[in-house]
């Protein structure tokens, strides 16, 4: 995949684009479950999601901030391609659908732009939306840990551990993955992605597709000229090539799930996702069924430039 470059002047400013999920789930299983809405249904995710947003946005000041959430979880376009894609995990529980809501409230309540989409997964967003405002010159910075979001790196983007406090751009990734930014996707086809439940190719493991496209370039290449394989000084060389011609297809469709769409829906993108105003009704509203304590109401209230009083919580 080549992605354009992006426009040395960066005249649009950084967009943020945030992996709402991982954070999501992240504060599911990290948040005690003491925290319960009006209803009484837990909402330790919303409160961990919630105290994330408020972080980045102090430590970001972000002007132009995306935040995509998963809708296509089984409904997917690479479900139709592989209908075993991501079947060994478990669906969410109610409790924890009921909470991905409540997020995504919160944030268009506080004027924070979402992306969802019931074909494209947030990865295929979060590319769609730079690859649209790239033209008018924003450089990216992906709030994510998750490692296919790297392919997505061009030259002035920069991709975000907001746990880890770890920042990285193109130039990184070597380091990180042992492959360039634009070659994961096809390295994820080779190795297989155990996460997603994508095979790749049985018996090529990290150390081989790296040096196998360390050599070669792209899978396509590899692919073409397979039967260079086993002159390569490489350990295994020769039975790596029999497993790449005997799963050529295989790896081909692995290819075809790891790479991130650049062409899904993301709406009107004419204000270039900047912050938009809080929606005070509805904030208000989603902090009382929520039940969040005055000073996270307070933090909120004050992240997105709305005044607070006390005397209006609910006794």
């Amino acid at each position: 995949m080549t992605l354009p470059t992006s426009p040395a002047s960066h005249r649009g400013g950084t967009l943020f684009l945030v992996d709402a999920s991982l954070y999501v789930f992240r504060a599911w299983h990290s948040m005690p479950n003491e925290f319960h809405d009006a209803e009484g249904w837990p909402t330790n995710a919303v409160h961990g999601f919630a105290r994330f947003l408020l972080e980045l946005i102090d430590r970001a000041r972000p002007q132009n901030i995306a935040v995509a959430f998963d809708e296509a979880l089984d409904s997917c376009f690479r479900n139709a391609l592989y209908p075993a894609y991501k079947a060994n995990r478990e669906s969410a529980p109610e409790e924890l659908k009921r909470q991905f809501g409540h997020c995504r409230a919160l944030c268009e309540a506080m004027g924070l732009a979402v992306l969802s989409h019931g074909e494209y997964e947030a990865d295929d967003l979060i590319g769609s939306a730079m690859i649209a405002l790239r033209p008018h010159g924003y450089r990216a910075v992906i709030v994510s840990a998750d490692k296919d979001l790297s392919q997505l790196l061009g030259d002035h983007d920069e991709q975000w551990d907001f746990a880890k406090g770890q920042r990285w751009g193109a130039a990184g990734v070597p380091e990180r993955h042992g492959v360039h930014a634009h070659q994961i996707a096809d390295y994820l086809a080779l190795t297989g992605d155990a996460v997603d439940n994508i095979p790749g190719v049985p018996g090529i493991g990290a150390k081989t597709a790296a040096a196998l496209l360390g050599h070669f370039g792209t899978l396509d290449a590899l692919l073409a000229r397979v039967e260079e394989v086993p002159f390569l000084r490489l350990r295994g060389a020769a039975a790596a090539a029999a497993k790449l011609r005997q799963h050529r297809e295989q790896a081909l469709l692995c290819r075809q799930l790891t790479t991130i769409a650049l062409d899904a829906p993301i709406g009107e993108t004419s204000l270039h996702f900047a912050r938009g105003r809080a929606d005070a009704a509805a904030l208000g509203t989603l902090c009382d069924s929520l039940r969040f304590g005055p000073m996270t109401r307070r933090r909120l209230y004050e992240s997105v430039g709305l005044d607070f009083a006390p005397s209006a919580l609910p006794s």
